[in-house]
This record gives C-alpha cells, structure tokens and sequence, in this order.
C-alpha cells in the first residue's frame, strides 16, 4: 500500500520535482561564481545580494524552486505519521468515515518482515543509502589539481559537496531510526523514484548536448 501511494504521489509531484531537480542542479553549478561573489563583495552584502540575484536572473535559476515539492510533501508526511503512530495501533474503527468498511483487523507487517507501526534499523539504513546515492548524484567532482588558482572556488564546492554528501544520509538515518517503519520505507522509495528521475533528467540533458556539434543538431 506505501508503495502505491508513494508512485501516485511521485506522479502527482512529476512536474514540479523536475522543477525543483532543475533548480537545484542549476545552483549547483552555480555555487562556484557564488563563491567568487562573495569573496569580491566581503565587505558589501548590499551589492552581494544585488551582485547574486543578478546572476540568479541571468542563469534563471529560481533559489526556491527546490523547495516548493518538499512543502506539499509535509502535509502528506505527517499524514503518514499520525496513521502509522496512532492509525495503526488502534482497534477504534467507529472513528472510520460512513462509506468506509471496517476491516476488523489491521495487518501491520509488510513483506512479512516490517511491523510498519513500530521502528526498524533496516529500514532507516536503506532510507540513508537511498539518500546518499541520490545526492552523490548531484554533487560536483572535484576538480583536477591541472586546474591550477582557478579551481580553487570548484575545490572549495566540492569540499562542501562532500560534506552534504554524508550529513545528509546520516541526518536520514539517525530520523528514520525515530519514526515508524512506514514512514522511513516511504522515505526510501520516494528517495528512489526520485533519485531514478533525477538520473533520466540529467541523461536527457546530457543527450541533447551531444547532439549538437559546433553549432549544428545532428539528427
């Protein structure tokens, strides 16, 4: 049933994921002339922020475009969470709408291994390595040493890229480990789905570059 509901609300969210996939690329790539900005206008934030959402307009590149996804999604999440703490656990069928029939009993294992109203370890492990494979996907490489004073802002970026990198799969599994098993196996195939449209989005990207040659679109 999870899955179900997270593939309808991955096919909900489609477009505005491929939104937010755009968006948060695009500041990725971004974050080295962000880096070269604010060493230029240290002493200014004035002409920073003026300086940076110039570059935002030009690159059109919206900062908050990532975010507008995870928003829907919260009031979905803490759905889950009040069924899977309380919905679960609970014989009070009486409290069920009319037109819904009550099912008397309430299997809460899944696959036959995860009780989805109590916490698993397993579950918030996968839900960590979803994350860290989905982000890996998005960081920058660091760049080679050839790159000489130049690559300094993209060495910089990738450090902080490296950083996220294994906070973010750690943060993951630490509140994963808190909530119940359902919420943290929604976690991990929403964090899938996402992570294989991400990767269809960058290859189509990456398709229609190669198809151009100096200037000319082979067909």
């Amino acid at each position: 049933m999870i899955l179900i509901i997270t593939i309808l609300i991955k096919i909900i969210l489609y477009p505005l994921t491929n939104m937010s996939i755009r968006a948060q690329k695009s500041l990725t790539d971004l974050q080295p002339k962000m880096e070269a900005l604010k060493k230029l206008h240290k002493d200014n934030q004035q002409m920073l922020a003026q300086e940076t959402m110039k570059l935002y307009k030009e690159n059109k590149v919206n900062p908050f475009g990532s975010c507008l996804p995870i928003l829907i999604q919260l009031p979905i999440f803490i759905a889950l969470y009040w069924v899977m703490s309380n919905g679960l656990a609970s014989n009070q069928f009486e409290i069920l709408y009319s037109f819904v029939k009550n099912p008397g009993h309430i299997n809460t294992f899944t696959l036959g291994l995860f009780d989805l109203g109590q916490k698993s370890a397993i579950l918030a492990i996968l839900a960590g390595l979803a994350q860290y494979w989905q982000t890996k996907s998005m960081v920058r490489k660091q760049p080679p040493k050839a790159a000489g004073e130049g690559g300094k802002d993209e060495s910089m970026m990738a450090m902080m890229n490296k950083q996220m990198l294994y906070m973010m799969p750690v943060m993951t599994v630490i509140i994963s480990w808190q909530l119940p098993a359902g919420l943290a196996l929604y976690w991990f195939l929403s964090t899938v789905l996402t992570g294989l449209q991400q990767m269809w989005l960058f290859k189509k990207k990456k398709d229609s570059i190669s198809n151009v040659i100096e200037g000319e679109i082979v067909k």
